[in-house]
C-alpha cells in the first residue's frame, strides 16, 4: 500500500494488485489489533541495531525514510500517535483500523486503481525482465515496472502464503527458507496453562538446555491457554526454535529480579513475622499476583495452609528457588498461523537498497517480508515496510 501511494504520488499509473476481497488484512491484525507502528528510536543507526548484521544493508533505505517519516506520515494524516513501553508507537485511538484508514485514503487519493480477489499465479518474464503476471482467472496485466509486496509465511489467514518465494526462485533470486520468527511458546507443565490472562510486566526470563543458560531477557510475560507469549517471550523465540533442534529447552522466571536471594530472603522474614498467624497463601500476593500465590507453593512442596509463624528455614529456601527460578518446560513454537513475523527470505545482497531494485531482474522492486530480514518485536517490522515500500515506490 505504502509503495503503491507514493509511485502513485509520483504521477505514475498503478495498479495494486490483491488477492484477498479488501486491502491490509494483515496490518488491522497487528499489534493485538491496536497496530504497533513503529518504534520511537530517532537516531537510525541506533534503530537499525535492532535488525543486527542487516543494518548494513538498510541504512541507505531508512536514509530516505525513517521513523521520523512514518510519525510525520500518519501525524499530517490525523493519526496522532502516543510512544508506550520499549518506545512501542501505537495510534491513540488504539485501533489499528485509524492506521488502516490513513494509508487507504492515501492510496485513493493518488488515485491507484486497486484489484481485489486478484491472486497472481504466473510471472512472465523475457529478455530477464517481468513483462507480465497472469492472475488466477486467467487475466493479465502488463507493467514497466512491478513492486513484489507478498509478505512471508506468518498468519496465512490473511493471506500471506509465501506466493512470492517460488516465483522469485524461477526468476533467478536466492531464497532463504522461510521460517517462523516471532512466536509464542508452548509449554509442557499444566499449571502454567491454568494461570491464563495473568501478565507480569516486570521479570527476567532465562532459557537453559542441559542446565546451561543460554539467554537472559527482562520484560513482561503473559500466560496463556498454550504456554507463554508477550513480546519477551516473542523475541527469544526464534533462539529458542534453535535450541528446541538440540534437545530439551527449559524457562526459568525471576518473578523478583529486583531483588537478590538475600534480599528476598530478608523480605520473606519480615512478611512472616509482621503477619504470623496469617496461613502462608494469603500472606504471599503481597510480594507476588494472587494467581501465582498457588502454583509457586506446589513447586515449593509448601501446605498453603501453615501459617506464617510456622515455616520453617527450609521451606523459605524452597520458597526463595521457586521464586527466582519459576521453571517450565517448553513443549515447542506455535507454527505460522501464530507468528507475528516470518524470517527467510530474498538474500540481501541481490537487492540495491538505495533503491529497492532486484540486482537480477531490473524491473522487479522487492519490499517488506519477502526479503530475508529477522527483527524483534516492538514496531521494527511495520517499519521495516513503510521504508522499504516508500523507497521502492519512489524508485520505481
Amino acid at each position: 500500500m505504502m509503495a503503491a501511494g507514493q509511485a502513485a504520488k509520483n504521477g505514475k499509473s498503478v495498479i495494486l494488485l490483491e488477492k484477498n476481497s479488501g486491502l491490509g488484512a494483515k496490518l488491522l491484525i497487528t499489534g493485538g489489533g491496536r497496530c504497533n507502528v513503529t518504534n520511537y528510536e530517532l537516531d537510525i543507526r541506533a534503530f537499525l541495531k535492532k535488525y543486527k548484521e542487516n543494518d548494513k544493508f538498510l541504512f541507505s533505505a531508512f536514509s530516505q525514510f525513517s521513523t521520523k517519516d512514518t510519525l510525520e506520515f500518519f501525524n499530517t494524516r490525523g493519526v496522532p500517535t502516543k510512544v508506550e513501553a520499549e518506545g512501542r508507537v501505537f495510534p491513540e485511538s488504539n485501533k489499528a483500523e485509524s492506521i488502516w484508514t490513513a494509508v487507504t485514503e492515501f492510496i485513493h487519493q493518488n488515485k491507484v486503481h486497486i484489484e481485489t480477489n486478484a491472486s497472481v499465479t504466473k510471472i512472465i518474464s523475457t529478455d530477464n525482465e517481468i513483462s507480465s503476471v497472469t492472475l488466477k482467472n486467467g487475466k493479465e496485466f502488463f507493467a514497466n515496472k512491478f513492486i513484489l509486496a507478498t509478505g512471508g509465511t506468518s498468519r496465512p489467514e490473511t493471506g500471506s502464503t509465501g506466493d512470492g518465494f517460488p516465483w522469485l526462485k524461477n526468476l533467478g533470486h536466492t531464497v532463504v527458507a522461510s521460517d517462523s520468527a516471532l512466536v509464542p511458546i508452548s509449554i509442557q507443565d499444566v499449571w502454567v496453562k491454568k494461570l491464563q490472562g495473568i501478565t507480569l510486566t516486570d521479570v527476567k526470563i532465562t532459557t537453559y538446555q542441559n542446565n546451561t543458560k543460554q539467554d537472559s531477557k527482562k520484560g513482561k510475560v503473559l500466560f496463556t491457554h498454550f504456554g507463554i507469549t508477550g513480546p519477551t517471550v516473542l523475541n527469544m523465540s526464534k533462539d529458542i526454535g534453535e535450541l528446541l533442534k538440540y534437545g530439551e529447552v527449559e524457562i526459568r522466571i525471576d518473578l523478583l529480579p529486583k531483588l537478590d536471594h538475600g534480599m528476598l530472603n530478608t523480605k520473606l522474614q519480615e512478611l512472616f513475622r509482621s503477619e504470623p498467624n496469617k496461613k502462608i497463601k494469603n500472606g504471599l500476593n503481597n510480594l507476588i499476583p494472587t494467581a501465582l500465590v498457588e502454583p509457586t507453593l506446589i513447586l515449593s512442596e509448601i501446605d498453603g495452609d501453615i501459617k506464617n509463624n510456622s515455616v520453617s528455614k527450609e521451606m523459605r529456601v524452597k520458597l526463595i528457588e521457586s521464586l527466582k527460578n519459576m521453571r517450565m518446560q517448553v513443549a515447542g513454537l506455535l507454527g505460522n498461523d501464530k507468528a507475528i513475523v516470518s524470517s527467510g527470505g530474498v538474500a540481501l545482497d541481490e537487492v540495491d537498497f538505495k533503491t529497492m531494485q532486484s540486482k537480477i531482474i531490473p524491473n522487479l522492486y522487492l519490499v517488506g517480508d519477502v526479503l530475508n530480514i529477522d527483527r524483534p518485536s516492538g514496531g521494527y517490522s511495520l517499519q521495516l515496510c513503510w521504508t522499504t515500500g516508500f523507497v521502492a515506490g519512489n524508485n520505481a
